[in-house]
């Protein structure tokens, strides 16, 4: 592990924050009704470690706590106590608890895309329905153009259980403005530099997912030309907002 951020007291203090932040945003994926039951995941990277934060597996989203969020390497491997050098040796406090069943896919996304700082799974129902398709969301909306630069991709289909769901997140995406990914009929995994900005292109594509649908139950979409697509997502990533 590369330590990075100083001293002992320094990485605890950043993984008990980003404990905390990954907790809270998986309160963020119920309100906006991506999950149900125990579904989904949230997970973040640690800055300057070779770590990162993920659920547990199975654990109701009422019944998370910050303390029950799961410090694993970047192969998905719970992490109990690592030597940080100097002879001194960081207990991370993991629960006795496993990590969600898409830890793989996260690890690899991490170990592969060192620019990603967070990555959220949901099973949102719209966005999984186009997965389930196995089509790709087309880039008819301006929101679209500003939050995804262009059509959100689809994935290929790929069994839970090792870090095959992961290689096709990162073959997708890796030469896509799109932080969203449709991984055949399984669903959605989003990419961000952090974990909230992760989430938040799960929240989008959702709403980009119900509101094409919707639009091709009236008729078929009208495109957008791609110059105005990349000019649309040039503003919104370089110059709006504060």
């Amino acid at each position: 592990m590369t330590a990075g951020t100083g001293t002992e007291t320094g990485i605890l203090q950043t993984i008990a924050r980003i404990r905390e932040e990954v907790c809270a945003l998986h309160a963020e994926l119920t309100r906006y009704g991506l999950v149900v039951w125990t579904a989904g995941n949230v997970s973040a990277r640690v800055p300057g470690t070779d770590l990162m934060v993920i659920k547990p597996s199975g654990v109701s989203y009422q019944e998370l706590t910050p303390e029950q969020m799961i410090v694993t390497d970047l192969h998905g491997t719970p992490v109990r106590g690592t030597n940080v050098g100097g002879g001194g040796t960081v207990d991370w406090g993991n629960p006795p608890l496993s990590p969600s069943s898409d830890t793989a896919a996260h690890a690899y996304v991490y170990r592969h895309m060192p620019e990603v700082g967070g990555v959220v799974h949901t099973h949102s129902t719209y966005a999984t329905a186009w997965a389930a398709r196995g089509e790709a969301i087309p880039c008819v909306l301006t929101m679209m153009g500003d939050e995804f630069g262009g059509s959100i991709p689809v994935g290929p289909f790929a069994l839970i259980g090792d870090d095959s769901i992961g290689h096709g997140i990162v073959e997708t995406l890796k030469n896509s403005s799109s932080p969203a990914v449709l991984m055949q009929n399984h669903g959605p995994f989003t990419i961000g530099k952090d974990a909230r900005s992760a989430v938040k292109a799960a929240v989008m594509c959702e709403e980009v997912a119900r509101t094409v649908h919707i639009s091709r139950q009236l008729g078929e979409p009208l495109p957008i030309d791609q110059g105005h697509i990349d000019s649309l997502y040039a503003r919104y990533q370089n110059v709006y907002g504060q």
